[in-house]
């Protein structure tokens, strides 16, 4: 993609409401349900993705009816919002690298496994872009 096609694309985004957990049109554009599958893959991998983009990141957990207001409680204060159900869902906007999805899924599992629950993975959600 050219520097001038980058620019109209940033450039015509200003115009776009901010992306929020609950945005409509949001679509799964990268997901990683495989332990063994490096973050840095899932990303590689996934067309659709528009790295430079704030994606929302779901993470799915199963967490003991007991400790989902628990769960809630440790993960408000970094921006994250608790869905809670059968498969509980932590959810938060951000820019996704390699690095912080890593670091994500790393506390994720072990916040579910404190809790006596257990992480399943994630995706990533976005709006479609208009020209795709």
């Amino acid at each position: 993609m050219g520097l001038l096609r980058r620019l109209r694309d940033r450039l015509s985004r200003k115009d776009e409401p901010a992306l929020e957990i609950d945005s409509p049109g949001l679509v799964v554009v990268a997901e990683a349900f495989d332990i063994a599958e490096a973050d840095s893959a899932v990303l590689a991998r996934s067309p659709d993705l528009r790295t430079a983009d704030p994606a929302v990141l779901r993470h799915h957990l199963t967490l003991p009816p007991d400790q989902v207001e628990r769960a809630r409680e440790l993960l408000a204060p970094d921006g994250w919002t608790l869905v809670p159900g059968e498969v509980s869902h932590a959810l938060r906007v951000q820019v996704l690298t390699a690095l912080s999805c890593a670091q994500e899924r790393s506390r994720m599992a072990s916040l579910a496994q404190r809790l006596g629950g257990d992480w399943i993975g994630w995706d990533a959600l976005q709006v479609p872009h208009p020209s795709a």
